[in-house]
């Protein structure tokens, strides 16, 4: 499954999220720290999910840019 990650510039590190999976977070000092670690809580969610029986979220949340 291929699911949006928002990733933000806090001010002293990147922090990031998954929306459609709630409580999926991730800190790094770097963009690409950060992303490993959510690449990682991702996996380790959806394992404990299905550990618990639980289903996983089908992705369903969108991202466009718009111009002000």
């Amino acid at each position: 499954m291929r699911y949006l990650v928002v990733v933000e510039k806090t001010e002293n590190n990147y922090s990031a999220y998954v929306p459609d999976l709630p409580g999926c977070i991730a800190t790094g000092a770097t963009a690409e720290d950060v992303q490993r670690n959510i690449r990682e809580a991702i996996a380790l969610h959806v394992e404990g999910l299905r550990e618990d029986g639980l289903p996983i979220p089908e992705p369903q949340t969108q991202a466009q840019f718009v111009e002000s």
